[in-house]
């Protein structure tokens, strides 16, 4: 049983879409008018790497509580894992979008890794083989 979807707290949908299409090149799968659970407008959101199957709700923060974890929802710590096929053009093309690498490439027994910060300021690992 594969996990579909998991949810991304974001601040506003738009520049979020913006940026996981176009910096870190995933597809948008669904953009669509929901409702919150009171009947109040939203949007569902999903994006996915290519030839992907779990995506990602982008998920615009709903109150207080869920403003306070949004660039945090892992506590600070890596909470999302992107792999890729070329590690050193897509940590180019990253940095040339504006992406912010908090730790720089290195290698690790299970392949080479960079840490990023997602638009949320959420820490993401950019994996690929050595």
């Amino acid at each position: 049983m594969p996990i579909e979807l998991v949810a991304l707290l974001v601040d506003e949908y738009d520049p979020a879409i913006a940026f996981f299409t176009g910096v870190l090149g995933f597809d948008l799968v669904e953009d669509s008018p929901s409702l919150t659970n009171d009947g109040r407008a939203k949007r569902w959101v999903v994006v996915r790497p290519p030839g992907a199957q779990t995506g990602i709700l982008l998920a615009r923060a709903d109150g207080d509580r869920q403003a306070a974890t949004v660039g945090d929802q892992a506590a600070g710590r890596v909470g999302f894992f992107f792999r890729v096929d070329d590690f050193d053009a897509a940590y180019r093309r990253l940095a040339e979008g504006g992406v912010t690498f908090v730790r720089e490439p290195r290698v690790e027994p299970y392949g080479r890794v960079a840490v990023f910060l997602d638009i949320a300021g959420n820490r993401w690992d950019l994996l690929g083989d050595t």
